[in-house]
């Protein structure tokens, strides 16, 4: 791992264990196994979403963009954090919160919905109730 890699893996590493993946010729950087960061010619990019992606856009952090087989231009949700944040770990880590909360959200909104069950105690007092009826119409 290089200088580069380590000082961001350093820097996340107040909001969990964090784990370095080669992807997209760079490498993505997960906190608690939450894809939340990559790095890419030398420069560090935190996952936005819709909740948070005005404050980067405020803070003028540019997007990750990268060229699609075509060579057309894809824009991700992924934000460079503001400049003053790249050398300092207490500047970073508001940033990188922000990150880890855009992760947790995409993260949430992939696990599919369990159907809504009913409790064990209410199946078996339903079952009971309909046994005491059939023995009844028995004349049991």
């Amino acid at each position: 791992m290089d200088a580069f890699t380590e000082l961001f893996v350093e820097m996340l590493s107040q909001l969990g264990p964090v784990r370095v993946r080669r992807m997209f010729g760079g490498q993505g950087l997960y906190v608690d196994d939450l894809f939340m960061a990559i790095i890419d010619d030398g420069q560090l990019f935190l996952k936005s979403d819709e909740a948070n992606r005005e404050r980067f856009d405020a803070a003028g952090c540019v997007p990750f963009i990268f060229p699609n087989k075509d060579g057309e231009a894809v824009v991700t949700s992924y934000r460079r954090p503001p400049e003053e944040a790249l050398e300092s770990p207490p500047l970073m880590l508001p940033w990188a919160r922000l990150a880890m909360e855009a992760a947790l959200r995409a993260a949430n909104a992939k696990k599919p919905k369990a159907p809504a069950k009913r409790p064990a105690a209410k199946k078996a007092s339903a079952s009971k109730k309909a046994a005491s009826k059939k023995t009844a119409a028995r004349g049991g």
